[in-house]
């Protein structure tokens, strides 16, 4: 059996060439593929060529094996159908709908534990954002929101969107969004943003600055706290929470600045090989502000007593219930055409978002 196989061979270049497809061997199972989902994030990364050859794929699944080496495959949201099972493997999986954490394949064959199975009423166009939800979930448990905080959220591609999404469903007193494109703007406001502005014209710090009365005034008593107090005297205009998940690591500075005392910064962006300046000055040190780290592929150590990737793949999937991906999806091209689908992410971010491949 052969496979249509996308394959990444250089900065900004991509091919789909035909691989040759093992029969499944012991708890393996052989998927056609119906439509998978191009990441916006990571995937522009490799494409463009900004990320550290040697760094794994992906430690935590083996159909992501190997380096960033080109030339590679990647890819890690498709549906497709089980057409055969391999020994030891439950026949009960033939003809199951599952997402697969596997590259973009018209055919391939994969470990049980590496796939998913669809659940009934889902179709195989959302499905494929289960794992970007997955990872909103993720952003969601790092960032530890609560009752009656402001956040903030830098950036609003499938990721940011599906996080902002997420935190539209904690009774926060406010949520803040920022995005370049103005597509995107509108998209995060109707997937649950208060508000979504153009960082060209936003100050953060002062994304929550209170308005005044006729007399200069303040209207709101948040003018006097004892954030204040401890040395940020503009406390009341920045955030509890903020997120930074645009990609871009010149964000970075601006999420901190938009954060007041102590406030926590989740950082889930992957900025590859490009680094990122800070200026962590005297307001950031005196203002204790917390910066955070957030990854889909591990659990934060303080909640492994009581979850599981298990637990966190059903949160997920009952959420995705919730979110109308068809906000998300811009484009459908077959697989034949992979390159023109990355060409049209990297050139047009403000047309293109979420692109799928179909089989």
């Amino acid at each position: 059996m052969s496979s249509r196989t996308v394959f990444f061979t250089g900065p900004r270049e991509v091919e789909v060439r035909e691989t040759n497809v093992p029969d499944p061997g012991p708890g393996e199972l052989a998927v056609e593929a119906l439509v998978s989902a191009v990441s916006p994030g990571t995937e522009l990364l490799l494409y463009r060529g900004e990320m550290n050859p040697d760094l794994a794929v992906d430690e935590t699944l083996d159909s992501l094996s190997g380096s960033l080496t080109y030339p590679f495959p990647y890819g890690y949201a498709t549906v497709g159908v089980v057409t055969a099972v391999g020994p030891d493997a439950d026949p009960a999986w033939r003809g199951e709908r599952v997402l697969a954490f596997h590259p973009h394949a018209s055919e391939f064959v994969v470990d049980t534990d590496a796939v998913t199975r669809v659940p009934e009423g889902i179709a195989p166009e959302e499905a494929v954002f289960l794992p970007n939800v997955e990872t909103a979930v993720t952003l969601s448990l790092d960032g530890e929101p609560a009752v009656g905080e402001r956040a903030v959220v830098f950036g609003q591609g499938i990721v940011g969107l599906l996080t902002t999404a997420i935190l539209s469903s904690f009774p926060l007193e406010e949520l803040v969004t920022l995005d370049y494109h103005q597509s995107r703007r509108r998209r995060s406001e109707r997937l649950g943003a208060d508000r979504c502005l153009d960082p060209a014209d936003a100050d953060p710090a002062t994304l929550f600055a209170t308005a005044t009365d006729a007399d200069g005034s303040a209207d709101s008593p948040v003018a006097a706290t004892p954030e204040s107090a401890a040395g940020d005297a503009d406390a009341p205009d920045r955030a509890d929470l903020t997120y930074e998940l645009s990609g871009n690591p010149a964000a970075l500075d601006d999420a901190i600045d938009a954060t007041g005392y102590g406030g926590r910064v989740v950082v889930g962006s992957w900025y590859g090989s490009r680094p990122a300046e800070l200026s962590l000055d005297g307001r950031f040190h005196r203002s204790r502000i917390e910066l955070r780290s957030s990854q889909v592929s591990t659990l934060a150590p303080e909640r492994r007593g009581r979850w599981t990737t298990d637990r966190r793949l059903t949160t997920a999937w009952r959420r995705l219930r919730d979110i109308d991906t068809d906000r998300l999806r811009t484009h459908r091209l077959p697989v034949e055409d992979a390159p023109e689908a990355y060409d049209l992410l990297d050139r047009e971010p403000n047309e293109a978002l979420g692109v799928l491949l179909t089989y």
